[in-house]
Parts: C-alpha cells; sequence; structure tokens
C-alpha cells in the first residue's frame, strides 16, 4: 500500500514534467521553427533575461543538486572550487560573446565551428570539431539521465522503476526540442532556473538551522569534530593540481559548444554583454547547494551513504519535512539536470547536421537540397536514444570519458582566439594544432600518468597553442582579406584602421568581406 506522503512525493515531480513539457511546447509561435536559423537560433530574438536563464540554468546541471553537496560533504570546503570558476568562466564571454553574435547575424553562423571553419576555410576543422563536440555531449548526457532516473526513482520510493525513472522526463525534453527548438529551451530554462535558485536557497538555510541551529554553529561544529574540512584544496591533490582544474574548468565553461553558440541568439550585442556581466550573481546558487552538503558533515555517516551525492536525498527524507516541500526539492533536483540536457541535445542535433554533414556531405551549399532543420529534429529521439542506452546498460565508466572531454573542448581556445584576433594564423596552423593538442589530452588522460598532476587539457591547451603558432608562421595565409575583414569586425576599437600587410603571406588578395551583403 503506497502512503499518503510518498503519493504526494511522487506526484510533484511529475507534475513539474507536465508543467515543463507545456511551456516547452507553447514556446514554438516564438521563432520560426522551419528555419535553422529559428530552430538553432531562435531567431536571433532572444533578449537579456531568458538569456540569462538559459546561460545559467544549462550551465548547472545533475551536480547542483546532488554532486554538490556530495562534494562538500565528502571533500569539505575544496568544493569552493566550484564558485572560483564558475564565476569568472564567462569573463571570456563578455570578450568573445558580443564579437560572435555580431559575426553570426552578418554571416549567418549559428555553431561555434562554422564560425572557426569559415574563418580558416576548412571543412575538415569543421568535422573534427564536430566530432570532439558530440564526444564530450553524450557522457554530459549519460550523467543527466542517471542523474534524472536516480531522482524519479529516489522521490517515487522505488513505485516509478529506474529505467523508466531516467526515460520519462527525456521523452519530454524530446518533445520540446522537436516542436520548439530553441525557444523551447530558452523558456523552459526559465522556469527551471528560478525553480532552482529558489529551493537551493530554501534547502541551503533550513538543513543547517534545522540539524545545527544556523550556518555559524555549523561550521563551528564542523572545526571542533573535523577542521581538515574546512581546508581548501585535497590531501590527494597538490595546489598546482588543484589550481589547474580551476583553471581548466573557467577556460572551459564557455567553450562548451551549446553555451558559445547562445550568443548567436542574441537579439543585440548589448543583451550579449549584460548577460555576461549578470551571469555571476546566478552563480551565488552555488554557496546555499554547498551549504547542505556541509550541513550533513557531523550529523551523517559516510557509510551510511554508498555515494557521497546521496547526501541531499538523504537528509530531505530522514528529516520529518511536509512531503509537500520534499516533492518540490525533487522537482527543483530534475529541474537542475533538464535544464542542462535540453541544451546539450538542441546542441548535438545541430552540430551533427551543421558542422558535419553539411560541410562534408551536403552537395548543395545552400542547403537547397537537404532541409538540415528537418533532419535536425529527426535526430533529437536517435540522439537521445544512444545516452539512454549507456546510461542504462553500458558498463562503461563514464567519468574519464567526462574528464577527457572537458579537456578536449578546450583546445578550441586557441583557434577561437587566432580566428578573432591574429590574421596570420593559419588553416594548417589551425588543423595542426587541434590535432596535437587533443592526442596530448587523450595520452595524459588514458594512457600515461599527467606530468605534475596538473590536468590533462592545460597540457594539451599549451601544445595546440604552441604548435598553431608555430606552424601557422610557417605557412601561408589562404584568404588574407577575409582574415582581416573578420579582425577589423570582431576589434573595431583596437584595429580602427586598415592592418598593416607587409609580410607577403598575408598580402591582400580577392577576398570576401564582411559588408552587409557578403555571403562567404
Amino acid at each position: 500500500m503506497v502512503s499518503t506522503a510518498t503519493l504526494i512525493i511522487t506526484v510533484i515531480p511529475l507534475a513539474y514534467l507536465v508543467f515543463a513539457l507545456w511551456v516547452g511546447v507553447r514556446s514554438r509561435s516564438a521563432a520560426d521553427q522551419s528555419t535553422t536559423e529559428g530552430f538553432v537560433a531562435g531567431d536571433r530574438r532572444i533578449g537579456v533575461i531568458v538569456l540569462f536563464f538559459i546561460m545559467s540554468a544549462a550551465n548547472n546541471s545533475a551536480f547542483a543538486f546532488l554532486g554538490g553537496p556530495g562534494f562538500a560533504f565528502d571533500r569539505g570546503a575544496a568544493g569552493f572550487y566550484i564558485i572560483t570558476y564558475s564565476a569568472f568562466g564567462f569573463a571570456l564571454w563578455y570578450v568573445f560573446g558580443p564579437k560572435v553574435s555580431r559575426l553570426g547575424r552578418k554571416l549567418g553562423y549559428v555553431t561555434q565551428a562554422e564560425f572557426v571553419s569559415d574563418r580558416f576555410d576548412s571543412k575538415w576543422i569543421s568535422a573534427i570539431m564536430a566530432i570532439a563536440s558530440v564526444a564530450a555531449f553524450i557522457p554530459y548526457l549519460v550523467v543527466q539521465i542517471k542523474g534524472v532516473a536516480f531522482i524519479l526513482n529516489e522521490a517515487s520510493n522505488g513505485i516509478i522503476p529506474f529505467w523508466l525513472s531516467g526515460l520519462l522526463p527525456f521523452l519530454v525534453i524530446g518533445i520540446y526540442v522537436v516542436t520548439s527548438g530553441m525557444m523551447g529551451v530558452g523558456w523552459s530554462n526559465v522556469l527551471q532556473g528560478i525553480m532552482m535558485v529558489l529551493l537551493a536557497w530554501f534547502l541551503g538555510l533550513y538543513l543547517p538551522f534545522e540539524l545545527h541551529g544556523g550556518v555559524e554553529p555549523m561550521f563551528k561544529n564542523i572545526a571542533a569534530s573535523d577542521p581538515s574540512q574546512l581546508l581548501v584544496g585535497l590531501p590527494e591533490m597538490s595546489m598546482l593540481q588543484y589550481s589547474s582544474f580551476i583553471v581548466v574548468s573557467a577556460l572551459g565553461s564557455i567553450m562548451w559548444p551549446h553555451l558559445f553558440m547562445r550568443a548567436y541568439t542574441a537579439d543585440d550585442t548589448a543583451t550579449v554583454k549584460k548577460t555576461a556581466a549578470f551571469y555571476p550573481l546566478f552563480q551565488f546558487i552555488i554557496i546555499p547547494i554547498l551549504l547542505i552538503g556541509f550541513a550533513g558533515v557531523t550529523v551523517v555517516e559516510p557509510s551510511l551513504l554508498d555515494s557521497p551525492d546521496r547526501i541531499l536525498p538523504y537528509l530531505v527524507m530522514s528529516l520529518d519535512m511536509n512531503p509537500l516541500l520534499i516533492g518540490l526539492f525533487f522537482a527543483g533536483a530534475l529541474a537542475a539536470t533538464m535544464s542542462t540536457a535540453d541544451a546539450i541535445v538542441h546542441s548535438s542535433v545541430s552540430v551533427i547536421m551543421r558542422d558535419f554533414y553539411k560541410p562534408l556531405f551536403d552537395p548543395d551549399p545552400e542547403g537547397e537540397k537537404v532541409n538540415e532543420t528537418f533532419w535536425m529534429k529527426v535526430l533529437v529521439f536517435p540522439t537521445l536514444g544512444v545516452a539512454y542506452y549507456f546510461a542504462m546498460f553500458s558498463s562503461i565508466n563514464i567519468v574519464p570519458l567526462q574528464a577527457a572531454a572537458y579537456g578536449a573542448i578546450i583546445q578550441f581556445i586557441p583557434l577561437v582566439v587566432g580566428a578573432m584576433y591574429w590574421p596570420r594564423a593559419t588553416k594548417t596552423g589551425a588543423l595542426s594544432g587541434l590535432f596535437a593538442g587533443t592526442v596530448v589530452t587523450g595520452i595524459f588522460t588514458f594512457v600515461v600518468p599527467t606530468p605534475l598532476t596538473v590536468h590533462a587539457g592545460f597540457w594539451g591547451l599549451l601544445v595546440t597553442t604552441a604548435v598553431f603558432v608555430i606552424v601557422s608562421l610557417m605557412t601561408k595565409v589562404e584568404n588574407p582579406e577575409f582574415a582581416r575583414e573578420i579582425i577589423r569586425e570582431t576589434r573595431p576599437k583596437l584595429f580602427p584602421t586598415e592592418i598593416g600587410s607587409e609580410d607577403p603571406s598575408v598580402a591582400a588578395t580577392d577576398g570576401g568581406t564582411l559588408s552587409d551583403d557578403t555571403e562567404k
């Protein structure tokens, strides 16, 4: 016999799923879903409030309500690194975002690789970036599916089986991504972001007061019982390694394609700058999330949990809380997971068609023979299916794959910077650097220990940058005029006049320009 409390706790997250589906589907009329620009970039009409929640909610996944408290419970003050990298990670977006937005509007870009490959005139750069992006997305999606499966299974006390708990939210996501594209993701993220903030602050303050009498007494109790929990850093990590993880995480934040691409959705460049400036405000959500984990340090024996990530559900379910509040907690955790998953699914199908299929296999560069928007929608459920399989049935360890993916993603940074600021950067240099850095990252992740225990992606980034610069200096720029036009567009104040062309390898030729009527 199912108790009334269990029924209430189960129904609330399910009701949230229905409401999220309604919000997502209702958003379809806000943009033309039959065009690539409408489906992928929301017709470039998204304002600062929606864009703020898209960027903020998409960057806080299942980790927000499960991994964050678990990290603080298990590792103590070392968890504060999350605040550091998440607050500073979008500083680069303040610089890159407006420029990317402006170029997208002029030249029709909707993906990250599309801009980079166009600057270097290389379909292979587009294909390699697409493969790396999708390879990074799948482990990320797998983690989200496992997260939602755990949330619904735990909320229903096992009534909803684990396989169905992972399936239901992703069916909802698939439906509103197919019907509404970017606008469905955007307005759903507004709902999910608000849910996350309200519930995180409520639980982050409620649990310390309920268990310890307040935040200050909680930390005094921790200091008295285990002072090491209040030391920044980890016993098994050097400060160099710890710092390298912060640097890689901060740099990687904006290089994830599903976040980078959102610059194309903004209604103007001022919206992008405001979003980047306001973004750290949302990251204050990390403070109550970590407080939740600290609340359990002195009151829960770690051996009672099969994983530190279960600390928040354990605390919520073990206290005599109103079933309505418990149900809202699980709905908030569901929102945190779905807000990342929908952005990843939407970006995955966009990247597959726009950055991989179209450059390599589309016989018509104008896309008139292949309806890429239609095929993006067709790919939504197969993409979800692949991630669902790995989440439910595969024995592959996703954690090292996700770590390697993060390291691979930051190898895009030198190419993006070079495309925007260095007219001497070449296609050969970009391809060589991207290949070399990705290989180094993979070797130090899977084959041999990384030197000095520094994050493997950091070594890869150094190699990517060095090879990119050296090879570019040794090879010829393919289209120097277009390279200079890109830089004039992205740095109008720093490059107010024509860039000199004393170097014969960057002498002016009959290249393309960035005038409003240019089609590149």
